[in-house]
This record gives C-alpha cells, sequence and structure tokens, in this order.
C-alpha cells in the first residue's frame, strides 16, 4: 500500500453527536479509522472530553466506565481503547482532551505573563489554546513509523447543545476554517427513534434539531451517521438530506449489528468510505477488509460455547470492564469458540452476604461452579475483595482455569498464604492498614495524600524468571514482556520466599527483580495472575496472550497450543501470531 506524502495537509475527521449520549460515537469514529487505514492511510485518533476532570483517573468506573492507561501512564476514556482497538494504534495522554487539561494550560500561560497583559477569556484564549493542542497532537505519530499521520480522527464527546461542549464547538468551527474546507469533514452522528406500537414510525425531527443546533453554532455535517434498531425507509432517508442540508449518499444508517466488528463493512456497503474520500479530496483507493470481514463473520458463525466468570466489583455496569470483554473477544474468536460471559458480583460469594441474601449467595456460587474459566479483573477497595479471595480459592482447588488481573492476582496470593501456608490474618494494607501479616503491602513510591496521577503506570518491563513456563510461551517464548500497570499496592518482598517454597511461583519479576509481575501455579492446568492489566494491549488480530491462554485452557485446547513447534510457528508470523493459530497448528505435520 502506498502512503500519503508527508508534505500534504493533515486531514481532520471531527464526530459529533446528538440527541441522546451514548450512540456509538467512539465505534463510528474507530469504524471510519478502521476503513482509512485499510485504505493505506496513517490515521491517528483524539478524544474530547468536555468534563473538568484533568483526566478519568479518579472517575469511578459506575460514573464513566473503565479507565483505559495508555503506554506512557495516561489514564483516559474508554474510547481511546476501542481507537487503539480498531486501528491499531499506540496512543498517548495528549489524544485525550478535557476541559480541565485546556484550563490548566492556559491558566498556566496567563501566570507565565504569555498573554502580555491581555484579559483571557475563552474566545480567543480557550479556543486558541484547543486549536494549536489539537493540531500539534494530530502530528505525533502513533503506529510505529515516522512522520506524521496523514488523517485525524476527532470524536468530540458529549451532545451537541450540551454548555459544557460550547468551547470545544466553537474551537472546531474555527478549526474547519484554519485548516481548510477540503481539509475538515464534520460526520454527526444521531438518533432516528421509532414512535408508536406494532412497528410505530421512524421519527427525523430529533435529528434535525439536532443538525439545526449544530448549524446554528456554525457547523454543518458533511455526514450523517444515524442509529436505529432496524434498517431506515427510503422515505426517511430522503427527508433527513432535504431536512439537514446532506446528499443522500452522505447518509450513513448505523443500525443494529450482531457484533461492532460489522460496523465498519456496513460503513464501506453503504459507501461512507467514499463520501470521505470525496469531502477530504484523497485518492480513491480501493480498501483491504478482508481480514476485518473474516473476523467478524467467525465471530458470528462459531457455534462450540466456551463460559467464562468475571468476578468483579463492578459488574452492575459492562462498560466498567470494558477492555476485559474485549480481550476475551479476541481470543475467544482465536479460538474458535462463541464466548459466553457470566457476570458474577464478588460480594455476593462472602459468607456475610449469605447471611444477608441466601438465595443470591447460592446463585452465585452456583454460575462460578458451572463456568468453564475464572476471571477476576482489577478494582480498588474493600468491597468484593473477599469474593474475590475466595474465587481464587476455588479455582486452585477445582484445578478450574483461572486468570487474576492486577486485584486479582493479590486476592491470589492472599488466598495463598492464608490456606496454602497458613497464614490465616494475611491480607493487603489497602483493607487491612494495620495487617499483622500482610501478602501486599503499598509501594514505597506511591502517594498517600494525591490521587490522581500517582500510581504506578503505563508500560513497564516484565523480565521472564524461566521460559519453561506457561506464561513465557504463551508470548512466544520472548525473554521479556512489555505490559501496562495501574496499581498502588505490590506483592510484600518479605513474603516471596515463603510463597515460593510453597509452589506459588512467580515467573515473571520487573526489571529490579523485587516486584512480582506474573503467578502462576506449575502443577494446575492453568492458574495464571498478573499484577500488569493485559487487557490493554489485546487486539482484534493480536490477542492478549494471557487471556488466549484462558480461553484455550476453558476449552481444552491449550497443551497443544505450548509445544515447541507451535511457539516456533507464531514467533515467526507477522506480529507474533496467526488469524486461525489452532487450524494452523492441525495443519502442521512432522516432516516425513
Amino acid at each position: 500500500m502506498t502512503t500519503m506524502s508527508t508534505k500534504a495537509p493533515m486531514k481532520y475527521i471531527v464526530v459529533s453527536g446528538g440527541v441522546v449520549s451514548g450512540l456509538g460515537k467512539g465505534v463510528t469514529a474507530s469504524s471510519i479509522g478502521v476503513l482509512l487505514r485499510a485504505g493505506g492511510w496513517r490515521v491517528t485518533s483524539i478524544k474530547i472530553d468536555p468534563y473538568i476532570n484533568i483526566d478519568a483517573g479518579t472517575m469511578s468506573p459506575f460514573e464513566h466506565g473503565e479507565v483505559f492507561v495508555l503506554d506512557d501512564g495516561g489514564e483516559a476514556d474508554l474510547d481511546l481503547g476501542n481507537y487503539e482497538r480498531f486501528v491499531d494504534t499506540t496512543l498517548t495522554r495528549d489524544h485525550n482532551i478535557t476541559t480541565g487539561k485546556i484550563y490548566q494550560a492556559v491558566i498556566a500561560k496567563e501566570r507565565k505573563g504569555e498573554y502580555l497583559g491581555k484579559t483571557v477569556q475563552v474566545i480567543p484564549h480557550v479556543t486558541d489554546e484547543i486549536q494549536e493542542w489539537i493540531e500539534r497532537v494530530a502530528k505525533i505519530p502513533v503506529d510505529g513509523q515516522d512522520g506524521q499521520p496523514d488523517v485525524c480522527i476527532i470524536e468530540l464527546g458529549g451532545t451537541v447543545g450540551d454548555i459544557e461542549s460550547m468551547p470545544f464547538i466553537e474551537a472546531v468551527r474555527q478549526l474547519q476554517w484554519r485548516v481548510g474546507t477540503h481539509n475538515f469533514c464534520l460526520v454527526h452522528v444521531s438518533l432516528v427513534p421509532v414512535v408508536g406500537a406494532d412497528g410505530g414510525e421512524q421519527k427525523t425531527k430529533p435529528t434535525q434539531h439536532s443538525v439545526q443546533a449544530l448549524r446554528s453554532a456554525g457547523l454543518s455535517p458533511h455526514m450523517l451517521a444515524c442509529r436505529s434498531k432496524e434498517p431506515l425507509e427510503q422515505a426517511v432517508l430522503d427527508k433527513l438530506a432535504l431536512f439537514c442540508h446532506v446528499t443522500p449518499d452522505c447518509i450513513l444508517n448505523l443500525c443494529d449489528v450482531s457484533n461492532i466488528w460489522h460496523v465498519p463493512l456496513v460503513m464501506q456497503e453503504q459507501g461512507g468510505h467514499l463520501a470521505i474520500m470525496r469531502q477530504l479530496k484523497l485518492d480513491f483507493r480501493r480498501l483491504d477488509l478482508e481480514a476485518w470481514a473474516h473476523r467478524a463473520n467467525k465471530w458470528d458463525s462459531v457455534t462450540v460455547p466456551v463460559t467464562i466468570a468475571i468476578v468483579g466489583k463492578y459488574t452492575g455496569l459492562g462498560d466498567s470492564y470494558l477492555s476485559v470483554t474485549k480481550a476475551l473477544m479476541h481470543s475467544a474468536v482465536a479460538s474458535d469458540r462463541k464466548l459466553q460471559i457470566v457476570w458474577v458480583e464478588a460480594g455476593m460469594l462472602e459468607d456475610a452476604h449469605r447471611v444477608e441474601n441466601e438465595v443470591a449467595y447460592d446463585e452465585a456460587w452456583g454460575k462460578v461452579k458451572s463456568v468453564d474459566g475464572i476471571l477476576v479483573p482489577g478494582g480498588f477497595g474493600e468491597r468484593g475483595t473477599e469474593g474475590k479471595i475466595l474465587a481464587a480459592q476455588y479455582a486452585r482447588e477445582s484445578n478450574t482455569p483461572f486468570l487474576g488481573i492486577c486485584l486479582g492476582m493479590q486476592a491470589a496470593v492472599i488466598e495463598f498464604a492464608r490456606n496454602v501456608l497458613g497464614i490465616k490474618h494475611a491480607h493487603s494494607t489497602e483493607m487491612v492498614p494495620n495487617c499483622p501479616d500482610p501478602a501486599v503491602i503499598f509501594m514505597p513510591e506511591g502517594s498517600t495524600t494525591h490521587m490522581g496521577g500517582t500510581m504506578r503506570l503505563g508500560s513497564r518491563r516484565t523480565i521472564f524468571q524461566t521460559l519453561d513456563c506457561k506464561a513465557a510461551k504463551l508470548y512466544n517464548s520472548q525473554p521479556f514482556v512489555d505490559e501496562r500497570h495501574r496499581h498502588r499496592y505490590e506483592v510484600n518482598p518479605d513474603m516471596v520466599d515463603q510463597l515460593e517454597a510453597a509452589g506459588c511461583a512467580f515467573v515473571g519479576k520487573d526489571d529490579t527483580l523485587k516486584r512480582m509481575e506474573i503467578l502462576e501455579y506449575p502443577d494446575h492446568p492453568f492458574f495464571l495472575a498478573t499484577q500488569y492489566h493485559p487487557e490493554y494491549k489485546s487486539r482484534p488480530g493480536r490477542p492478549s496472550p494471557p487471556f488466549m491462554g484462558l480461553i484455550l485452557a476453558a476449552s481444552g485446547q491449550l497443551a497443544g497450543y505450548l509445544t515447541d513447534d507451535a511457539v516456533a510457528m507464531r514467533s515467526a508470523a507477522p506480529g507474533g501470531f496467526l488469524q486461525s493459530p489452532l487450524k494452523a497448528i492441525k495443519n502442521m505435520k512432522p516432516a516425513e
């Protein structure tokens, strides 16, 4: 594939949203990125969040979904995870713009005297800062190549008309003239609801009013992406074109699909890529979406189930564990299995809850005991921790495949210390500050006074202590791995020798060899736990190795995947992974 000259002007695509929140602006922006990347263009992404927080790091998962951690330690909105997974990029903290960051930067300049005595105002100072931030960050390469990207896709968070979004909308209005008409494309995502019984009528008025609000702010969309449950009728599409001032071929109907990997394919089928190329004066190219389409269709066609229990604290909101569920999806489709997730509220497994609600207690344990594998994800605070510890104990004693992440690993260590070493009061100082036998302790470099951005964050190196272990083989026998972290507490170094002597093998440690990163039980079919968060680097075409191990073990396919020949075959493949690794293993024949 050819790429544009680095001297060509940056192209900007802005994705806005109207009517209601949660329409899928992030998936729409990510899908546009998939189309452009399939045409050979280099793509980067920016997310604008109008909230005053500096970043998402201190937000509750119930409030805003998961916090997505970047390589540089940035704690960002979960949509950056969508961008990275769909477009296969590595973004930075500056690719997530918030009101807090913008005002912090403006006030810092004012304190330095950079405004030369001027009265600092929203226009032009705040709007200029937004535009300068966008133009600066858009030039950062995010795909491992040198030189700036060709296209920057900007998702404008919130809903058109929100008070907090107004400075960003004004900045985008100015940006369209600053960069030039044919270097700017605005895609507006809206909802076409159905009103009435027995099928009802598809209503265009909410979208008309949303576009009207956008145009009153000085922005006229070049394309509409209309969300609906069922395909829109032609008369509805014609009405939208007439009243929203867009041509019919620039209206995309993004109705509900069986899985989100179909969204780029739906866009392509409706000519969305052609409309973008016309607006941005890009040369027309054929898109290579064969592998993407294969994955989307394979997800729909696999029938053999694999059930995984996610034992967590925030199970009331699926977005709280979005990267975890996506990583499971990536591994399941690569393993030729239909993923079935069973959500288990960790607190329901605790003995204290049995007294309050025995039926719910029995139901929770019934779920745990019925699945093929157990995953205990990260989290903070005391609530539900004992339930996670009990889930780890059950997995160890019943030989059920288990993957623990961050707090999940710490729960496994506490459980092992209590029930194997006999240290009955073993716990974490996060939950029991004065614990007499701490198995997990506060990291010495952490802050006890400030919460935001003070954890051990971002990409850190883990060095394998032996390559003769399941974890190393899952990573294709590489001597080390770089994975992303987000934690304040760690396994107590003073207890490591006792744990290892009893069979708790720490097969991965940090570069100082003092911080435990990967735990494995050699005599267990599959019991793996990591201090880092492997889900953040999982990709549809390159699943996270620990998640791949869990799914393969839960479906009885792990042994063949870990053979020396299978590891060698994956190591020789581009990116260290094959699209259909199990099929390749089956087709691998010994030399005669």
